[in-house]
């Protein structure tokens, strides 16, 4: 069996993929590995023969492919934070860096390892690949006679430090969870207003009895009050019309919004009372409908860019992305595979559905011009040598190009008539086929090494250094981050998620998109810190 595996790479592959994955969704203790453990499978499988290997190739598209969409997703709201100047979250991210760099000093000093076993150790604990690769190449830069010895080390460092790099942090972020007394969904509830990513919206009639909200344009009036509502259709006397940013509410008028449960409530303290429904949801004049953006030419532009008002008799009141709600704003910025719901003229239903695009067959195709050249750029990007004085070099490689390239292409969604981001779903997809390639290919390439070296003795003690770093610099730093530093428990996880396996876990945990924004704020940070960091102490450790 293990021959006849050993000569069909692919059907390896999945088998380990398809294993992995049934694993992960088996809960235990109210809680599961998810994805991550496919990186476990493959390490017990490769562990059975050397023979077993995956090719680079499946290891490296799939680094590729995963940090490239995750990067244009995550894009937007990276560039955000420096809007929203968010230097405390980055200065963090480099305090918890240093953090673990001392810890790895201190378990190489107490379990006196070599210089390259405790560099090793530092990118298996950060399950680095991109550290690992400077490391080596600072090694074979070196002028020491023991190279061949110093680069089993690193590697050996490496392998028996990167599984607790990965199980170890996701470990304690459930235990730090339980100790601080997290609760996700509230926390979710009131990041809200200022990560939107999935508001709870509401619909709600109002009868307007206050003067001071009367007889002022809509546009003015949301931009006095900052009320962040949806206005709808009016009701004055038998007409009922749609409102527009010109439109102004009057004495007894009845207007349907939508908006948050608070935002309504605080609008209907100042401005009159809540009514049932005077409103038909669909009348012989006006249609509700729901449609797919699929339409190129408007993904990447703004809502406010369409000028709806001018063309059409309509409102959009949501929008749908993915399992997320996002409240219509004329600032929302339009993307391949949301879902706009709108109230608009029937005359008009056909025209918008015209230029939203609305097919969702067209929501299956991936534009494989942006994102071949997209990628290609990251790659090229990431085969540039940075020196550095000292006789430092390195590459951001396939992990740190890509990823680059994707946040700064994903921030501007688009250039002319190219369109950089993919549909939702494709995006989802191709994330989670680059992190089971990557995934099965890292643990079936460690695994031999891996368990070989705990047979022959003289591991415990690396392990156990590698074990104690990870398990204390999340125990540490997740106090400090969020005691201290005052930094959401949800965003934090994402920070620790140096391993695209333990992305995917306390995203599953937390059942939101927050833990990317605090991924997307580490990443690039943490990846070139963490491959200068590792030839430093490489080259200065004791």
């Amino acid at each position: 069996m293990i021959t006849f595996l050993s000569q069909n790479p692919l059907l390896l592959l999945f088998t380990v993929a398809g294993l992995g994955y049934l694993i992960g969704s088996i809960r235990i203790g109210g809680a599961k590995l998810g994805v991550a453990a496919v990186l476990f499978v493959g390490l017990g499988i490769g562990a059975l023969d050397p023979a077993l290997k995956i090719p680079e190739i499946v290891l490296l598209m799939g680094l590729a492919i995963f940090v490239y969409s995750i990067g244009l997703s995550s894009g937007p709201g990276f560039f955000g934070s420096f809007r929203k100047k968010a230097y405390k979250e980055l200065g963090f991210i480099l305090a918890m860096i240093l953090f673990h760099l001392l810890l790895v000093i201190v378990a190489g000093l107490i379990w006196q390892l070599s210089s390259a076993t405790t560099a090793g150790i530092y990118a298996g604990t950060s399950t680095s690949t991109a550290a690992l690769a400077g490391l080596l190449n600072a090694i074979t830069q070196s002028q020491q006679g023991t190279v061949d010895i110093m680069l089993d080390d690193a590697v050996i460092g490496y392998s028996l430090a990167y599984p607790m790099g990965v199980l170890g942090v996701m470990l304690m972020l459930v235990l730090m969870e339980k100790l601080l007394r997290i609760d996700l969904k509230a926390e979710q509830k009131a990041l809200n207003h200022i990560y939107p990513i999935n508001q709870q919206i509401e619909n709600a009639s109002l009868r307007i009895d206050q003067e001071k909200v009367c007889h002022i344009p809509l546009r003015d009036l949301k931009r006095d009050l900052s009320t962040n509502l949806v206005f709808g259709r009016i009701k004055r006397g038998d007409e009922t019309f749609l409102s527009s940013w010109g439109s102004s509410l009057e004495p007894g008028d009845y207007v349907r919004v939508a908006g948050s449960e608070e935002a309504i409530a605080a609008f209907v303290q100042m401005a009159g009372s809540r009514v049932d429904n005077v409103f038909q949801e669909d009348d012989l004049e006006y249609q509700h409908k729901r449609v797919f953006v699929s339409n190129p030419e408007v993904a990447g532009k703004k809502l406010g860019e369409l000028n709806l008002d001018e063309k059409f008799a309509a409102v959009v009141s949501r929008i749908r992305r993915g399992d997320s709600d996002l409240l219509a704003q004329s600032n929302t910025v339009l993307e391949l595979g949301d879902r706009i719901r709108f109230i608009a003229r029937r005359k008009d239903v056909k025209g918008l559905m015209d230029l939203f695009g609305d097919s969702y067959h067209a929501l299956s195709h991936i534009n494989l011009f942006s994102f071949g050249l997209g990628m290609a750029m990251g790659l090229i990007l990431g085969m540039v040598v940075f020196e550095l004085p000292g006789g430092l070099r390195f590459q951001l490689g396939y992990a740190g190009g890509p990823l680059i390239v994707a946040m700064i292409l994903g921030n501007l969604r688009r250039t002319g008539s190219i369109v950089w981001t993919l549909p939702y779903g494709a995006n989802l997809t191709l994330r989670q086929i680059g992190l089971i390639f990557l995934l099965a290919g890292i643990g079936i390439r460690s695994g031999h090494t891996f368990f070989e070296t705990f047979s022959e003795g003289g591991a415990g003690w690396v392990f156990l250094a590698g074990t104690a770093v990870s398990m204390l610099t999340v125990l540490v730093m997740v106090w400090v981050g969020y005691r201290m530093f005052r930094i959401p428990f949800t965003i934090l996880m994402g920070m620790f998620a140096n391993q695209p396996a333990i992305l995917d876990f306390v995203q599953q945990r937390s059942k939101n998109q927050l833990p990317g924004i605090g991924y997307g704020l580490m990443f690039p940070l943490a990846l070139i810190a963490k491959i200068l960091l590792v030839q430093l102490l490489f080259l200065f450790f004791p």
